[in-house]
């Protein structure tokens, strides 16, 4: 088989109800040049028979990462990989056929493309509805992303593509030292932005980013994310995700409790404006609760400048 243009990886922990989906996704790609990469990040459910299944692909291969962590599994995928740009699905995603298409032409006509992304669409439980407290906002916690049916560059990180579905010139990622390891979800934990911070590297360097609508992905919603519980955890690890992000940024110090006071002002005022209409008023309630999570975080840098990330009350 020729040398692959593209590498797909998929990195997964326990994820065993939905890891057949996505490897059967990517093991029906319309490009001829690519290989598929299953990196079992400490899983202790029967991931192993699920890729063991499929290991007569030509395509395919398995990669054991005992370390648990999102970014440190990414990172070993791309240790593993042969080609130079890499793609990254979720566990629990489906890839359109024509995915590792999409994106690789987006590098092959522009060698200053760093990362690019595509549309990720939601895959609901079977006879569920979406819920009237959630809003089309926290639905993109979900997974959700979508600007439109034109190749977009983005120039604000706030719009960086969804983890889940995400490519990346392993020459950029190598120059950077890699995803971050003090960012991406870890075992239950939930905090993010790591894709977001190497969009800000990329746009330092004067590299490009693109959405690539044509390059679709769908997302499982598992039922336990339906709940409000999980989207206020998400929230919580979002504001320690955003205070580490200005830690690494150089932005640490009082100002930290100006901005999170104010978003958490902001916050609980709108979840009292908008009392009568659910959806808006539990995502700002959510909004406001993970300033808390920012605060506290911050809080915890200024006594001790590296405390272990803590979760929400109670989880």
């Amino acid at each position: 088989m020729a040398e692959p243009l593209i590498s797909a990886i998929i990195c997964t922990h326990n994820r065993d109800q939905y890891l057949g989906a996505a490897i059967d996704s990517l093991l029906n790609q319309t490009c001829d040049r690519y290989e598929v990469i299953v990196v079992d990040n400490a899983s202790t459910d029967s991931t192993a028979k699920v890729v063991q299944s499929r290991l007569s692909h030509p395509r395919l291969q398995y990669v054991y990462e005992s370390t648990l962590g999102l970014s440190v599994a990414r990172n070993r995928g791309a240790r593993a990989a042969s080609a130079e740009i890499l793609a990254y699905l979720d566990d629990d995603a489906e890839a359109s056929p024509q995915w590792l298409d999409s994106l690789y032409q987006v590098y092959a006509e522009d060698t200053q493309v760093a990362i690019a992304g595509g549309k990720v669409t939601l895959l609901w439980p079977e006879q569920t509805q979406p819920p009237r407290w959630l809003s089309s906002e926290l639905a993109s916690g979900l997974g959700a992303y979508d600007l439109g049916d034109s190749l977009r560059y983005i120039k604000n990180p706030n719009l960086t593509p969804r983890g889940l579905n995400y490519s990346i010139r392993k020459s950029f990622l190598d120059s950077v030292g890699g995803f971050d390891t003090n960012l991406g979800r870890v075992g239950k934990n939930l905090l993010s932005n790591e894709e977001l911070h190497m969009t800000q590297l990329a746009l330092r360097q004067g590299l490009n980013v693109v959405y690539v609508p044509a390059a679709i992905a769908a997302h499982n919603v598992a039922p336990a994310r339906l709940k409000p519980g999980w989207f206020l955890s998400r929230s919580w690890w979002q504001g320690i995700s955003e205070c580490y992000r200005e830690q690494v940024s150089g932005k640490t110090g009082p100002g930290q409790f100006r901005r999170g006071g104010e978003r958490l002002l902001r916050g609980l005022y709108k979840t009292a404006k908008y009392c009568y209409d659910p959806a808006q008023r539990f995502e700002n309630f959510a909004y406001a609760y993970g300033q808390i999570g920012y605060l506290g975080s911050a809080l915890r840098h200024l006594i001790w400048p590296h405390p272990a990330p803590e979760g929400p009350p109670g989880a």
